[in-house]
């Protein structure tokens, strides 16, 4: 991965994907889709900082219950899985209005979706994580006016963060959400992470 050099970078790049421009005077941070803390290697964590690796995402949910997520998430998997885990996230648009950064160039998602797979997992887990494995979801508010019915707002949650809840869910809930949001069934793991190929 290289830097663009320095000075305006190329009006085929600007026309093609987001470019820091568009996040400059906004209220958005860079919300990575593949985290930097679930790769081991440098270079996989400098890899992750590139403008095709994020959405607009509000600092309450980016610095507050989403960072958390993705920290238990690489916790528990560091601890229980054995061998490969798959982690897949992504974005759920709004239903309705339009929701951009920059008149029309970057989408702002109304919440973000992060789900994982391990096929092979220590079965000595401790009660609370018995249904974590092999697959676990969650979704997290992007948007603290968003309606309740998919991730409540806790009333106890710090000024800061109010309003920019994470739900954690069995993977076949947050499937149903997808289903419904996007008016398609979705399947984010192959047979369910059951481990065939």
């Amino acid at each position: 991965m290289s830097p663009f050099p320095p000075g305006p970078v190329d009006q085929k790049v600007v026309d093609s994907q987001a470019v820091e421009l568009d996040y400059i005077n906004s209220t958005f941070t860079r919300g990575h889709m593949n985290p930097s803390l679930h790769h081991q290697s440098h270079e996989d964590r400098s890899a992750t900082f590139t403008l095709t690796n994020v959405v607009p995402q509000k600092v309450g949910s980016n610095d507050g219950p989403w960072e958390v997520l993705e920290a238990t998430v690489n916790k528990t998997l560091s601890a229980y899985c054995l061998g490969e885990a798959y982690v897949v996230t992504g974005a759920i648009p709004y239903q309705a209005g339009e929701h951009w950064l920059k008149n029309h160039r970057v989408a702002v998602p109304e919440y973000i979706w992060s789900a994982y797979c391990c096929p092979n997992y220590n079965n000595s887990l401790p009660e609370e994580l018995k249904d974590a494995f092999p697959t676990y979801a969650a979704i997290g508010r992007n948007d603290r006016n968003s309606t309740e019915e998919i991730v409540p707002v806790s009333q106890s949650a710090k000024k800061q963060f109010w309003g920019y809840d994470v739900r954690q869910m069995p993977l076949e809930t947050l499937e149903m959400y997808l289903k419904y949001r996007f008016a398609a069934v979705v399947s984010v793991f192959y047979e369910q992470c059951s481990g065939s190929d």
